[in-house]
């Protein structure tokens, strides 16, 4: 009976996000309720909600406090010196601008944030690759690349969302998988020189596809004329560095327990740029709709988990799940999942992927005398991380290709070998550093 209350709220979950019914909080909250009150737990509701709300907590505080943190540095300028330092070396060199172009999008994505890294990237470097002679695809395929392997940060919303279906904390999820983010960032840049050489053999058969500097000259006063604006790096931006510098080691480091991390340098950042209360109002308003956008999914999220794990729903779910599947794939469902979480991203969103379909995987995992976490952390090397750009399941996605004006088949057809590559990449790191096992 159980098994099959939890298959219909997964499936009711599944159908009302992936076709747009209700927006994720409703489904998440309305839901689980509605399924337990058929289930008989009507009196017990409550206290499994809060069960699952308090094991969310944590995770909620670290994703507020950190969009809040990189928020304030975009406004106090610290990345601009970084990508203008960077746009000045690159001249015409395609292993160069390639290179520079991870780089830039790296950075851009430490908020996190897809649609912003797209936006500060291609527009920046879209008249390098005219100029150059390079294919925009190049552009988008290399973007992708990076911003997908950083979307892994603790923050981002493939790891917040398998923090929360799991009731984990970032130390058990994030941290172990470390090692594995760094091997697919090393790939982003090997690739990065790939496809720069590919790109320099191709002009240098056709150099009649280099674009004559007149043709992109009002791209670059424009881009010169942004470069005015930029901050100059006086000692506050030498601050800010370090403190984010400071920031990022502590929290990799494991140091203090990771919403704190942020929530003490979000009160320092505020207070060292903008000394003046109102303007520290006013920058927490800026972003707070951002941050509370994803605060109350993750709260909303402990109430659908709590209610599944407590109720009985989801162990009966996967008790089941177990007498069904081969042993063989029981045992290896970590490196299974990792092997097939990029190519995963073109089927499920985040939401009903990591809300509908890991707690069963995890927990079925479990059950066989596995470990949930391991399916937790295999999920993130590819689930809407490097499979984000690609997936027409998100907008940024469009952004992306839009703003470079490229086709999204040709995209895809560029960009998902290299991020499935780098996905296996990352899942061989993985097992290698025992983050999952085989």
């Amino acid at each position: 009976m159980l098994t099959w209350i939890g298959i219909v709220t997964i499936a009711m979950l599944l159908a009302l996000i992936l076709f747009r019914i209700t927006s994720v909080l409703v489904a998440l909250t309305l839901v689980p309720i509605a399924t337990a009150l058929v289930g008989g737990f009507g009196t017990r509701i409550g206290d499994f909600a809060m069960d699952g709300i308090r094991g969310v907590t944590p995770t909620a505080a670290l994703l507020a406090f950190a969009v809040i943190y990189f928020g304030v540095m975009k406004d106090a300028g610290l990345f601009e010196p970084l990508i203008r330092t960077l746009l000045r070396i690159l001249h015409r060199d395609p292993v160069k601008i390639s290179l520079g172009t991870a780089a830039i999008a790296a950075i851009a994505h430490l908020d996190g944030a897809g649609a912003s890294t797209f936006m500060v990237t291609v527009p920046a470097m879209l008249p390098l690759y005219r100029r150059a002679g390079m294919s925009p695809l190049s552009l988008t395929c290399i973007t992708a690349l990076a911003a997908g392997t950083m979307n892994m940060l603790p923050w981002g919303g493939p790891t917040t969302r398998a923090a929360t279906s799991l009731q984990a904390g970032m130390d058990d999820l994030f941290l172990p998988i470390i090692p594995a983010m760094l091997a697919g960032m090393v790939m982003v840049f090997v690739f990065a020189v790939r496809i720069g050489r590919l790109e320099r053999a191709r002009l240098q058969r056709d150099p009649a596809g280099v674009v004559d500097d007149a043709v992109v000259a009002a791209g670059d006063r424009a881009a010169s004329d942004g470069e005015e604006t930029f901050p100059s790096l006086n000692t506050r931006w030498y601050f800010n560095l370090a403190l984010t510098v400071v920031t990022l080691v502590v929290l990799f480091t494991g140091l203090v327990p990771l919403p704190l991390v942020f929530i003490v340098a979000s009160a320092v950042a505020l207070l060292v740029n903008y000394p003046d209360a109102q303007e520290q109002r006013e920058r927490l308003t800026a972003h707070g709709a951002a941050a509370m956008m994803m605060v109350t999914t993750i709260l909303a999220a402990g109430v659908f988990t709590g209610i599944l794990t407590k109720s009985g729903m989801l162990g009966a779910m996967s008790s089941d799940l177990v007498r069904v599947l081969p042993e063989g794939v029981l045992r290896h469902l970590p490196v299974l999942v990792g092997a097939t979480s990029m190519p995963l991203s073109l089927a499920f969103d985040p939401d009903s992927f990591y809300f509908g379909l890991l707690p069963v995987l995890a927990h079925a995992s479990q059950t066989a005398g596995g470990s949930a976490i391991e399916v937790g952390r295999a999920a993130v090397l590819g689930q809407m991380t490097t499979g984000f750009p690609v997936s027409p399941l998100t907008p940024a996605t469009f952004l992306l290709v839009g703003l470079a004006n490229v086709d999204l088949a040709d995209h895809q057809r560029r960009t998902i070998p290299y991020a499935f590559a780098v996905t296996i990449v990352m899942t061989l790191a993985a097992l290698a550093t025992r983050a999952i096992g085989l």
